[in-house]
Order: C-alpha cells, then sequence, then structure tokens
C-alpha cells in the first residue's frame, strides 16, 4: 500500500494542471520532435532522435510519478488544521540558536516542497523534527553540517 500524501487544495489544483500540461502539451511537442527526427534518416546515428526518445521517457516518468501522486494525495481540510501542535499545512516562525535568526516555513508534503519560497517537506530533517511539536518547544535537527537547535515561537495557519 501506497504512502498517503498531505497536500493543500491548491497544491493538488497545480499537480494536476501540471499532469495535464504534461499530458496534452509536453506528449505532443516530443512526438513531433521524434517524428522530425525520424525523416532524418538512419537511427542509428541520429543523435536528435535519441535525445527527442530520452525526453519522451522522462515525461512518460514524470507522468506516472505524478498520477501516483494524485493518487494517493489526500487533500488537506484547511478548516481541521489546529495551532497547538505543528502538523501539516502549519506555517512555523522558529528561532535558529546557532545562528540568533528566525525563519517562517510553512510545512508542506515533498510534492509541494520548495524551500527557496519558505515551503519545507514534512519529509525533511527539519521538517519531521518540527512535526507534532508545540509552541515554545526547543528541537535539534541533525544536518550535513552539524546539528542545529532551534525554538519554536508561533504555530499558525
Amino acid at each position: 500500500m501506497a504512502k498517503q500524501i498531505i497536500v493543500s487544495r491548491d497544491g493538488f489544483l497545480k499537480l494536476q494542471a501540471d499532469l495535464e500540461h504534461l499530458k496534452t502539451v509536453k506528449r505532443k511537442e516530443v512526438a513531433q520532435a521524434i517524428q522530425k527526427a525520424r525523416a532524418y534518416g538512419d537511427l542509428s546515428e541520429n543523435s536528435e532522435y535519441d535525445e527527442a526518445k530520452n525526453e519522451q521517457a522522462e515525461i512518460e516518468s514524470k507522468i506516472a510519478a505524478l498520477e501516483e501522486t494524485l493518487e494517493n494525495a489526500v487533500v488537506m481540510d484547511d478548516t481541521e488544521l489546529g495551532t497547538d501542535k505543528v502538523s501539516v499545512g502549519n506555517t512555523v516562525n522558529i528561532h535558529c540558536i546557532d545562528d540568533d535568526r528566525e525563519y517562517t516555513y510553512k510545512i508542506v508534503s515533498a510534492a509541494e516542497a520548495d524551500p527557496l519560497e519558505g515551503r519545507i517537506s514534512d519529509d525533511c530533517p527539519l521538517g519531521k523534527a518540527l512535526l507534532g511539536q508545540k509552541q515554545g518547544a526547543s528541537i535539534s535537527v541533525e544536518a550535513p553540517n552539524g546539528v542545529h537547535k532551534y525554538t519554536i515561537n508561533n504555530i499558525s495557519k
């Protein structure tokens, strides 16, 4: 049985849109590229054909992954989201004791994660450490460059 993936309503809609784009637009583009490359003749030494076939395989792999993600997705109901402890969907403000700075992250599924946008996965080391914790809690997170200590300042929706 596959692992359930908790996603926001917006995240679910974005995943559906990405899948639709791959199926309708990207598949056609790569099929045209393959057809064009075939017209060049000998396929055994045709780099354009090889490149197009590789791109086709990538697209099909992405489609399969997105279909599996959507099949196992559980859309989160924001109205049921609490702020007493950290869970997927919460925004968390933390204080890093190591560098005396504050950071704000939204905890999301791996399918929606974008650390540069402040959305971290519930499956990454920091996300895992935050899950289930309450405001004021201190946590330690092991990272490649050592252990980092944080305090949870605020939990919001």
